[in-house]
């Protein structure tokens, strides 16, 4: 690749971020972390992430909402960070929950158990705030009651050993954030703009555009008043919309910014080749740190002849995985082991899964391949594909045409299965149409997706999505995205069973990996979908003013610096001297 925008342009854009504190505070380069921003902010001074539209990965939870708990994806473990500790009932619906003493807003009003309660109760009492994390609180929680200052319980409307990590842990990008009552009350939560905001977390609010936030480090900051931990280092953080893959390249390759989102390979070696200094989670191929929702082949089970496990388990048979990961990823990926994503949280069930028999081959078994498919009766013709009384076994594979990786990995797929003898054809299909569609109401015979994603340090929030209870016929929406490939039967039905009680169990019930073993003989034999590759972002990090950044030879978490957990990146950043 070659990186073609001038230097002058993209310091422009760094010009510009700067500019608007310029009067706050003079605040130099070697003091300040640039974050990449994939998006612009649609109304700078709307800060209520209740409403829909409105982001907060602009800094806004990376830097001044903190939340409860952060989840460690290398461990497993809930680590405490506004709370200090939890305690559930032994039928996991109650949860009690500890806050740690001393935090304080960034205006110096206390954080207690009150700005708990009333944050969770304006979920439960405002169905017209429309967010994920409200709209899963008021599913789950019947109330919610403050025990003392520091003490909350939370009592919910049905067992669920999973509450805190789903709600309050940053499982997946974000988590519900409390809100600070003294402000909030009297407001409507609906059109309640919250600006300028206010969090408990050690920066604050200092300025913002469409195209950038900025913040200031608070030095006043509670958590280093009560030892819970030292200021971090950065006086200033940049979020900077870069407007895509070559400006962001070309801004990281030239000291100009700190952390980058996801780019190509090619990108990625041609900005080390002029910049040493940038680094990615690993440090040779592939690059890349794994993403919670790994790739995989959707099968509509209802559909002749894919209704068949013989055909299904065929086609995951053809599949060379090794041949998506080098071309279609360009190496930057593994091949997936089993549905789940591959983080060290998730290896008891992983290794489960393999040492059970079950786990995947990176490489194709054509053979077995064939003897299956001649099972089910078809032939192959004079072309070389299969026929059956007169028909040629054929299959069309919706894929949503919004990224290439998606389209350049089912093009792979469609001359694998083409050239084992399978007339496969790629059909792309725009994103709204896609997802709003194809896949929920299952007009599809094959399609690309990742709709295992769920499961990053325990099993049932993924293998929950197969369940009997979620099937619909064809033209039905399916809930959630849940069991999008109908799969119904008798085999579903003992996967469901185990499956349920699974969701019984409590984390870290060490029972639970024979359990998913078992329940995953079912899926191996059934393929009602087929794991391909586990999905990648190769993230840049600039190492020429700051050192500390998360790699898998540095796994205090994973990098993903848009994200509510990014708190434990910041803390961990040491300025170069």
């Amino acid at each position: 690749m070659t990186l073609r925008r001038t230097l002058l342009t993209v310091s422009a854009l760094v010009l510009a971020a700067t500019s608007g504190a310029a009067l706050a505070q003079d605040v130099a380069r070697e003091d300040t972390v640039i974050f990449d921003l994939d998006r612009t902010i649609k109304d700078p001074e709307n800060f209520n992430w209740f409403t829909p539209g409105t982001k907060r990965m602009h800094g806004a939870h990376q830097a001044m909402w903190e939340p409860l708990f952060i989840l460690n994806y290398g461990t497993g473990e809930l680590e405490p960070w506004l709370a200090s500790g939890f305690e559930g009932n032994e039928t996991n619906d109650e949860f009690t929950v500890t806050l740690r003493e001393g935090v304080e807003w960034s205006d110096g009003e206390a954080f207690n158990a009150d700005d708990v309660v009333f944050t969770v109760n304006m979920a439960l009492e405002n169905e017209e705030i429309s967010s994920r994390e409200a709209a899963t609180i008021r599913a789950q929680v019947a109330s919610v009651e403050k025990i003392d200052d520091l003490t909350v319980r939370f009592n919910l409307n049905a067992p669920n050993p999973r509450f805190l990590v789903e709600n309050f842990g940053v499982r997946i990008f974000g988590s519900f954030l409390i809100m600070p009552e003294h402000i909030w009350a009297g407001q409507d939560p609906a059109t309640f703009a919250f600006f300028p905001p206010i969090g408990t977390g050690p920066y604050t609010y200092t300025s913002s555009a469409t195209n950038r936030a900025i913040w200031d480090r608070n030095d006043d900051w509670w958590g280093a008043k009560t030892g819970f931990m030292d200021l971090p280092e950065p006086l200033r953080l940049i979020f900077l919309e870069t407007g895509g893959e070559e400006s962001r390249a070309q801004l990281i390759a030239t000291n100009q910014m700190d952390a980058a989102q996801n780019v190509s390979v090619g990108t990625f070696e041609a900005i080390r080749f002029q910049n040493p200094n940038v680094i990615a989670w690993y440090s040779d191929y592939p690059y890349a740190a794994a993403d919670p929702c790994a790739r995989q082949l959707e099968i509509n089970t209802t559909v002749a002849p894919w209704d068949s496990a013989a055909m299904r388990k065929a086609v995951s048979l053809i599949i060379d995985r090794n041949q998506i990961v080098n071309v279609a990823a360009e190496g930057a990926t593994v091949a997936s082991e089993t549905m789940f994503a591959q983080y060290g949280s998730m290896a008891p069930f992983i290794d489960a899964v393999k040492a059970a028999g079950f786990g995947l081959s990176d490489e194709p078994d054509l053979e077995a391949a064939a003897a299956l498919i001649e099972g089910e009766g078809w032939a192959k013709n004079g072309d070389g594909f299969y026929e059956k009384d007169g028909e040629v076994l054929s299959v069309d594979i919706h894929v949503n045409s919004a990224s290439t990786e998606y389209t350049r990995t089912i093009d792979v797929v469609a001359e694998q299965l083409t050239r084992a003898g399978i007339q496969a054809r790629s059909v792309p299909v725009e994103n709204g149409v896609f997802w709003g569609e194809v896949l929920p109401f299952g007009t599809f015979e094959m399609s690309y997706s990742w709709l295992s994603c769920g499961s990053v340090n325990e099993p049932w929030a993924s293998m929950g999505r197969y369940t009997v209870k979620d099937v619909v016929p064809v033209g039905e929406r399916s809930p959630g995205f849940n069991n999008t490939a109908r799969w119904d039967g008798p085999a579903a039905e003992a996967y469901s069973a185990i499956v349920d009680e699974i969701a019984k169990r409590p984390l870290g019930d060490p029972e639970v990996p024979e359990l998913v073993a078992e329940a995953y003989q079912y899926l191996d034999a059934e393929m009602p979908f087929i794991p391909l590759v586990q999905s990648a972002k190769l993230l840049p990090m600039n190492t020429t003013y700051w050192t500390g950044w998360p790699t898998s030879e540095n796994y205090y978490n994973h990098p993903f610096f848009w994200w509510n957990h990014t708190h434990q990146i910041i803390h961990n950043l040491e300025k170069v001297e």
